[in-house]
């Protein structure tokens, strides 16, 4: 060993490794956790060893192969959603080597991030949402002996209702004003996010379950939903907690059934009945019209149910029978 090279100290980094400036910015001037160092770690040696196999230094990478290092994970096993998190990762480490004039450009400018399919809302069928109804409805007869129980059962018929008739956030639910079951209209007038306001349609049976309801109130109050919190009205979690014991003595599953899944509910089967999609986004008090269609598979199937049992040729083709006998066939009519 030469004297005027003493041995690099443990952990002080590697030779010839192009992650650990980047790895040393983070943690100077961003005050990374030492798990996110430990994940972008990984994250880098992983990439840079591609860019070796291919015989590239990171600043000698272009585009193409940043496509190409993240199209390999996906038969890697990795997820969109963690290739879209190790090209964040990846970007941020180019975008350094620029910064430092230590690359003449960052190859994942052009790089779109892996698109994550999304999944389908969770739904009840409305067998199941009937059952709910029902429950919770008999909970109601069974309580009046009961103030407190009472109280409660009238409270859940009437979230019950009101979230099945007008698919309200439960945010909007929650804090739902006193004033509101004394409405004569048949709709409320919500104000959602943003600050937007739309009318939400009422059912018969969800402006009945509010006046019963608000029988077991005291006689002041501004909240629909009175509860002792900070707010003065009852939380999502207070909501959702009560919503599962309904759901288990509803005989469902605890965990299909939630405030968000209602929702979810009231959109299906409305468009499953026929409503067009631009209704049900103003009931929603979606903003944008591509945030609906997590839906369309619901239409999808209602458009196939449509052809098969509309459509004049699926009739005609059940009703007559086609004769592909050869012109000179002797035989008789079949």
């Amino acid at each position: 060993m030469s004297a005027g090279n003493p041995p690099e100290p443990p952990g002080t980094g590697r030779p010839e490794d192009p992650a650990q400036p980047f790895l040393d910015m983070l943690a100077a001037e961003r005050g990374a956790a030492a798990n996110t160092l430990a994940a972008y770690r990984r994250d880098l040696d992983d990439y840079c060893g591609y860019l070796a196999q291919e015989g590239l230094a990171p600043e000698e990478a272009e585009a193409e192969h940043v496509r190409a290092y993240i199209a390999s994970l996906e038969p890697r096993g990795l997820k969109a959603s963690s290739a879209a998190r190790r090209l964040s990762c990846i970007r941020g480490f180019h975008r350094f080597l620029y910064a430092e004039g230590l690359s003449d450009t960052d190859p994942t400018a052009p790089v779109a991030a892996p698109r994550r399919a999304k999944g389908l809302p969770k739904i009840l069928s409305v067998a199941e949402v009937d059952r709910l109804l029902a429950t919770a409805r008999e909970r109601v007869e069974v309580s009046r002996e009961s103030r407190t129980e009472a109280r409660a059962a009238a409270r859940m018929l009437c979230l019950l209702e009101l979230l099945y008739a007008t698919g309200l956030r439960v945010s909007e639910l929650i804090a739902l004003p006193r004033s509101a079951a004394a409405t004569r209209e048949r709709y409320l007038v919500v104000k959602g996010k943003g600050g937007r306001e739309r009318l939400v349609p009422l059912t018969d049976l969800a402006r009945d379950a509010m006046r019963a309801y608000v029988l077991h109130l005291p006689a002041e109050g501004a909240w629909l939903f009175p509860a002792e919190s900070e707010s003065g009205h009852l939380t999502r979690q207070a909501f959702a907690r009560d919503l599962k014991l309904a759901a288990a003595a509803a005989g469902l599953r605890p965990d299909r059934v939630s405030p968000h899944v209602l929702r979810h509910a009231f959109a299906s089967h409305l468009l499953q009945n026929g409503a067009d999609l631009r209704i049900v986004q103003e009931l929603l008090g979606h903003a944008d019209i591509s945030t609906t269609q997590i839906y369309t598979h619901v239409l999808d199937e209602r458009l196939k149910g449509m052809v098969r049992d509309l459509h004049p040729l699926n009739n005609r083709d059940e009703a007559l029978e086609i004769d592909i006998r050869p012109a000179n066939s002797c035989e008789g009519p079949r």
